[in-house]
C-alpha cells in the first residue's frame, strides 16, 4: 500500500463550540499509531478561531497535545489562516514551521497549498456583513447537530458561492503564475474536487461540519475524503471507544 506524501485538514477552529475536536482527536491518533499513514501532515489555515485559549476545551488541548508529539514524528507544516492571528508565537510551543504557502513535489507535480483568504474581498470590504453571516451560520450549526441547514443556507447563498469561486478562480490563476499543476486551498468549508481546469483546484473542506473532510496526497494525486466517527461530541472526551467508518473518497467535483 503506498504511504501518502501528505494529509491536508483545514478550518479545525479550535477554541469553536463547533469544532469537532472529539473527530479530529480520533483522526490524529490514528496517524500517531500507525493506522493512518503519511509522510506529513499540513495544516491549511483556521487551526484556532482565534487566539484565545481560554475558549479551549479539553478536547481541544488534546488536539494540540497530539499535533506537539506527531511534529516530533513526522513534518508537520501550518498554513497561516484568517483566523490564526499570531501563528508564529504559538507554533513554538507545538514544534511547528509556520508559513503563508508551500509548494510540496509530488509523483512530477508541483502541489500549491495555501488558505485562500488572500483572495476573498468580501472579508475586507464588508465586515459587518461578514460578522453576521458567520454568526448566523453557527448558529444553525449549533441548532442542528446534523449540520444540514447550516450547509444548505451556505450552499444556497448567492454571496457564498460567489465568494467561493472568487477564491478558486483566484487560487488557480495564482498557482499557474507559480508554474503549479494543482492548488490546494481551505477557508470556505466546503470540500471540492475541480480537475477540469489546467490547474485542478481543491478544497478540503473544515472540521466544524459533519461528515469532517480532509485531502490525501499520493504520487501527485489529490483526493478529497470524509471522515464520519460513529459518535460525534465536540464537547469532551470519554472513554467510550469508537470506531470510526474510515476514508469514504468523494467524486471529483463534490
Amino acid at each position: 500500500m503506498t504511504i501518502p506524501d501528505a494529509i491536508i485538514l483545514s478550518d479545525l477552529h479550535l477554541g469553536s463550540d463547533n469544532c469537532e475536536a472529539k473527530a479530529l482527536v480520533e483522526f490524529l491518533e490514528a496517524i500517531r499509531d500507525g493506522r493512518t499513514d503519511t509522510r506529513r501532515l499540513i495544516l491549511n489555515g483556521d487551526v484556532f478561531d482565534s487566539i484565545d485559549f481560554r475558549r479551549l476545551k479539553k478536547s481541544h488541548w488534546k488536539v494540540l497535545s497530539l499535533l506537539r508529539k506527531l511534529s516530533n514524528d513526522i513534518d508537520v507544516t501550518w498554513v497561516c489562516g484568517n483566523h490564526d492571528g499570531s501563528a508564529e508565537i504559538v507554533s513554538h510551543l507545538l514544534g511547528l514551521t509556520v508559513v503563508e504557502e508551500i509548494v510540496v513535489a509530488s509523483g512530477g507535480k508541483r502541489v500549491l497549498f495555501l488558505h485562500g483568504h488572500q483572495f476573498d474581498q468580501f472579508i475586507e470590504r464588508y465586515p459587518i456583513t461578514t460578522w453576521v453571516a458567520d454568526n448566523i451560520y453557527r448558529v444553525l450549526q449549533k441548532l442542528d447537530r446534523s449540520h444540514h441547514f447550516a450547509k444548505l443556507a451556505k450552499r444556497r447563498s448567492k454571496m457564498f458561492l460567489r465568494c467561493s469561486d472568487k477564491i478558486k478562480s483566484g487560487a488557480m490563476e495564482y498557482a499557474r503564475k507559480r508554474g503549479c499543476e494543482v492548488v490546494c486551498c481551505g477557508h470556505t468549508h466546503h470540500a471540492v474536487a475541480d480537475t477540469a481546469g489546467p490547474v485542478a483546484y481543491f478544497n478540503s473542506g473544515c472540521w466544524t461540519e459533519n461528515p469532517c473532510h480532509y485531502l490525501t496526497l499520493t504520487d501527485g494525486v489529490v483526493e478529497v475524503c470524509a471522515y464520519t466517527p460513529e459518535v460525534s461530541d465536540a464537547d469532551a472526551l470519554t472513554d467510550t471507544v469508537v470506531i470510526p467508518t474510515g476514508r469514504q473518497p468523494l467524486a471529483v467535483g463534490v
